[in-house]
C-alpha cells in the first residue's frame, strides 16, 4: 500500500511539474531563437545579393557612384548590425537592428528610382533583370521571416504569461518577455517616385 501511494505521489508531482512550464517555456525560447535565425538568413541573403547587384550597376553606370557608395555604405551597416537572441528582450537592440536593415532598405528603393529614371537601357540587362527580381523576392522572404518571428515570440510571450507555465517560467527559467520586430520609422509612407528628373 506505502508502495502505490508513493508510485502516485511521485506520478502527481510529475504532472504538475510538467504543467508548469518546465518544457514549454524553453520550447517555445528555442523556437523565437530559430524564428530570428530564419531572419538574420534572409537579411544576410539579401546583403550577398545587394553585392552582386551593385557590381552589376557598377559595370553599367559608373558615373552614378556617388548612389553605389550610399549602398554600399548602407549594406556595411546593415551586416554591421547585429542581434544575438539573448538580446531580444531589449527593445533597444531590436530598434537598432530594425533600423540598419530599413537604412538598406531605403538605399536600395532610391537606386532602383534612380535607374528607372537616368538609365531606362539598364532595364533590358537580363543579369541586372534578374538580380532585381531575385532581390524584390527576397524582401519577400524577408517579411514572412519577420511574421514567423513575431509569431513565435507571440507565442513564447504568452507560455510566459499564462498560467501554469507562468510559473515554471518565472520560478525556474527566470524567462522575460521576448520583443517583436517592428517596422522601422516611416515604413508606413509611400515611396515618392518621380519620373519628371
Amino acid at each position: 500500500m506505502n508502495k502505490r501511494l508513493t508510485l502516485l505521489s511521485t506520478a502527481l508531482i510529475a504532472g504538475s511539474l510538467a504543467g508548469c512550464g518546465i518544457n514549454s517555456v524553453p520550447t517555445a525560447e528555442e523556437e523565437v531563437n530559430a524564428a530570428w535565425g530564419n531572419v538574420e538568413a534572409e537579411y544576410q541573403r539579401r546583403n550577398d545579393l545587394i553585392g552582386n547587384l551593385v557590381e552589376s550597376v557598377k559595370g553599367a553606370a559608373n558615373s552614378e557612384e556617388e548612389i553605389l557608395t550610399q549602398i554600399t555604405e548602407a549594406r556595411a551597416s546593415a551586416t554591421s548590425a547585429n542581434l544575438s537572441p539573448d538580446q531580444l528582450d531589449d527593445p533597444e537592440a531590436v530598434r537598432a537592428y530594425a533600423q540598419a536593415q530599413g537604412q538598406l532598405s531605403n538605399a536600395r528603393s532610391l537606386l532602383g528610382t534612380v535607374i528607372m529614371e537616368r538609365y531606362p537601357e539598364l532595364q533590358s540587362q537580363q543579369r541586372f533583370a534578374d538580380l532585381m527580381v531575385q532581390l524584390e523576392g527576397t524582401e519577400n522572404s524577408i517579411l514572412v521571416a519577420r511574421r514567423d518571428y513575431n509569431d513565435a515570440v507571440r507565442n513564447y510571450n504568452t507560455t510566459i504569461r499564462t498560467f501554469p507555465d507562468a510559473i515554471g517560467a518565472k520560478v525556474i527559467h527566470g524567462a522575460e518577455p521576448k520583443v517583436p520586430f517592428e517596422a522601422a520609422a516611416g515604413a508606413d509612407e509611400a515611396v515618392e517616385v518621380d519620373f519628371g528628373a
